[in-house]
């Protein structure tokens, strides 16, 4: 019935997440509300280490790639399951230790790092740099001979693989801001340059082809060509580089018609493929790292609105509008993202009504174009499915709305992991 196995309908009729009442925690946490369920999260988690695991003989890693959702309470959990983490800024990586993750487990990216979030990287002595360009590349050498430090790097590299998905999600062809394309030879040029440096140590190659992606081909394409990169650089260099970092982009379900492969599905056939690459040219099977977001989060949480004004406009379509908007889901507005919904104090009724959900910014704020619900009123709590990734994380004050706050949710306990904004802290930074 439901995207996501924490849900169910319980005896009131209301929505149940992680055995919480939904309508008990928005009257106790307040509209809108994100709320996540902390054993899903878990379990998908380890879901992804006993596979990389089982896989790659304890030469596997998976990374949670925190951009999906990062705070606090999420990179703990991370470090209790014995994943690493990637991040993509300073603020990422200011969170995560705070929140006492190890930063030798971090794998820092982005395609356009400051001077400073570099500087901090090599500071605190951050596990692997992912390099972007050849710029990059000389200020990570130039910062660290006057730090007197020698930073673990890898590189991020274009695969020119067709990730099948959203174009604004597609990231491995060769049109792309990220990286240096193989099929140019840039890559294997800024690896000699990289090699030749004494204040970098080039550990790896990386590579991201996309997001939210249902087949396996693309991945197993991309393994293949970046182990053939990385026999071609012992070839030519003699340095044998010992990481592959595959990246992530495994999709999930958002809609009953979504069919996402199992994860550890992904990761023992893309598997395969790297052990038979690497024995064909007799290459040292190297630690893989993989980095799944979305797929750790995004089916765990949900995210309960109230319904203010329902609006019919005769022979054309009925207007459901809900206190949220895209300051706290521009997923649609940004890439056309569809969603599943419920009202969720009548969780069980029939859906035989047609509705436009939107949101209440001054904006054309469509949270969902055209959904069957049950018949909707004023007052009712609708409750977005699947909005664990990329919600929270993209969420703004515009219209100088306050973000909404995070709740946990884990085997019928709640508690708040990430505070309701104020008017106060609207304006905390105003001069």
């Amino acid at each position: 019935m439901f995207v996501s196995e924490c849900l169910s309908v319980n005896t009131k009729n209301h929505l149940d997440i992680g055995g919480c009442d939904t309508i008990d925690l928005i009257k106790e946490f307040g509209s809108p509300l994100y709320v996540m369920d902390e054993s899903l999260v878990r379990k998908n988690c380890r879901t992804y280490k006993n596979a990389i695991d089982e896989c790659y003989n304890g030469k596997g890693k998976i990374a949670y790639a925190s951009k999906a959702f990062s705070c606090k309470y999420m990179y703990k959990i991370a470090k209790e399951e014995g994943l690493a983490i990637d991040v993509v800024s300073g603020g990422e990586l200011y969170t995560a230790m705070q929140a006492g993750f190890p930063t030798s487990e971090v794998y820092f990216h982005g395609n356009n790092k400051s001077y400073a979030e570099i500087e901090m990287a090599i500071q605190n002595k951050v596990g692997r740099i992912v390099v972007d360009h050849i710029f990059e590349l000389d200020t990570i050498d130039e910062i660290a001979k006057r730090l007197n430090a020698v930073p673990k790097i890898s590189f991020r590299i274009k695969p020119g693989v067709d990730a099948h998905t959203h174009e604004f999600v597609q990231t491995g062809g060769i049109d792309s801001k990220f990286g240096v394309a193989l099929e140019t030879g840039e890559a294997m040029d800024i690896i000699k340059y990289a090699i030749s440096l004494k204040n970098v140590e080039v550990v790896g190659i990386h590579c991201h082809i996309g997001s939210q992606i249902f087949i396996r081909e693309p991945f197993e394409l991309a393994a293949k060509r970046l182990i053939a990169l990385m026999c071609d650089v012992k070839e030519q260099t003699g340095v044998t580089l010992t990481e592959l970092n595959l990246g992530g982009g495994y999709g999930i379900k958002y809609l009953e018609s979504d069919d996402p492969i199992a994860y550890d599905e992904y990761i023992e056939a893309v598997s395969k493929v790297v052990k038979t690459v690497a024995a064909e040219c007799s290459f040292d099977l190297p630690n893989v790292v993989m980095e799944p977001g979305r797929s750790i989060v995004g089916s765990a949480g949900i995210t309960l609105y109230t319904v203010g004004a329902v609006k019919e406009i005769p022979n054309i379509r009925t207007y459901v509008s809900v206190d949220g908007s895209l300051a706290d889901n521009p997923r649609y507005t940004m890439y056309e993202a569809l969603y599943e919904a419920v009202v969720a104090n009548k969780a069980g009724n029939e859906r035989t009504h047609s509705y436009r959900v939107s949101g209440r910014c001054c904006e054309t704020d469509t949270l969902i174009p055209d959904i069957k619900l049950c018949e909707v009123t004023p007052g009712d709590t609708l409750a977005v499915l699947a909005t664990g990734a990329y919600n929270y994380a993209m969420s703004s004050n515009y219209n100088r709305l306050p973000r909404p706050a995070v709740v946990m949710v884990n085997n019928g306990a709640a508690k708040v992991v990430v505070k309701r904004e104020s008017y106060e802290d609207l304006i905390k930074n105003d001069l």
